[in-house]
């Protein structure tokens, strides 16, 4: 079975045991906060996704680390993971929780990289385009890139607003790479 489909299987009944439980909001805290240190800590992944490590030895170390600060029923979870041999998934699972809540509750993560900060009237804008083209709540984020020159990249979900001076400045080159010019002489 693909790892996506693993992910997504058991993010899915997560979701539905912590919406049964009355707990769907410290789950989803405690899961955006495991992605997080995920993307912070390789280490962390790497032990997760390490088949020499005992089973037992991972679960240790899970407990240790996230034992009195994440809810128990995500600890649970880490615990049922490991005991059915599949917390080398745990990254991949908590990515696909979060985009499950995010579902659930009608959110939308959106990514503006532009070459300078925005300003607030900007992120406003910006934050309004996406709404109306999803119809959902948005969550912003934002990445500097010099490389830009000027203008803005715009990533909701799996879409992509290319508006920089960059990506036009390449499409021109293209479109004079595939012409022939030859002078009237």
């Amino acid at each position: 079975m693909s790892e996506h489909r693993i992910a997504s299987r058991y993010a899915k009944s997560l979701l539905d045991l912590s919406i049964e439980k009355g707990a769907m909001e410290d789950v989803a805290k405690d899961m955006q906060g495991f992605v997080a240190l995920c993307k912070t800590n390789r280490d962390l992944v790497m032990m997760v996704k390490n088949p020499i490590v005992s089973h037992g030895k991972k679960l240790a170390i899970l407990d240790q680390v996230f034992e009195g600060k994440v809810n128990v029923l995500t600890l649970a979870f880490f615990k049922l993971l490991t005991k059915k041999k599949r917390e080398n998934h745990l990254p991949e699972i908590a990515k696909a929780f979060v985009e499950e809540y995010n579902e659930h509750k009608g959110i939308v993560e959106s990514t503006v990289t532009t070459v300078t900060a925005l300003t607030e009237e900007i992120r406003k804008e910006v934050k309004a385009l996406v709404n109306k083209i999803t119809g959902k709540e948005v969550i912003l984020t934002e990445q500097i890139d010099e490389g830009l020159i000027g203008g803005f990249v715009l990533r909701i979900g799996d879409r992509q607003i290319d508006d920089s001076v960059s990506s036009k400045l390449r499409e021109l080159k293209l479109k004079f790479g595939q012409r022939n010019f030859v002078s009237q002489a």
